[in-house]
């Protein structure tokens, strides 16, 4: 059987994509955050790809990567701002690997395994 490709998360597809979305934004402004291990795994697919075009600096990539990010969201702007302006050249020598993924053992209420992401 061949692999989606993604995580489903128990979500609908509008839903995955919000709280991915979410996340992400959360990641780049604060630049470390604690969430299940699976949701850490899959933001660090869509973090580094951002962190990837803001390296490049260009309008183009500046638009896929603010299009990635947008919603309804006020902090969006700051966000988008923080990526291309310090990220992208904090990362520029960095081929790939811009964050890290720490195990912090099971949550309690439920025993989810819990993990911190953070970036390099």
């Amino acid at each position: 059987m061949a692999s989606r490709g993604y995580t489903k998360l128990n979500r609908n597809s509008a839903n995955r994509k919000a709280l991915i979305r979410d996340l992400a934004t959360q990641l780049i402004m604060h630049e470390r955050i604690e969430t299940t291990l699976v949701k850490a795994k899959e933001i660090r697919r869509t973090v580094e790809k951002l962190i990837t075009l803001a390296k490049k600096g260009d309008l183009n990539s500046t638009r896929i990567a603010e299009k990635t990010v947008r919603e309804l969201k006020i902090d969006d702007q700051y966000a988008i701002v923080k990526l291309v302006k310090e990220l992208g050249p904090k990362y520029k020598d960095r081929n790939g690997g811009y964050t890290r993924i720490y195990k912090t053992g099971p949550r309690l209420g439920d025993a989810s395994p819990m993990a911190i992401i953070e970036l390099v």
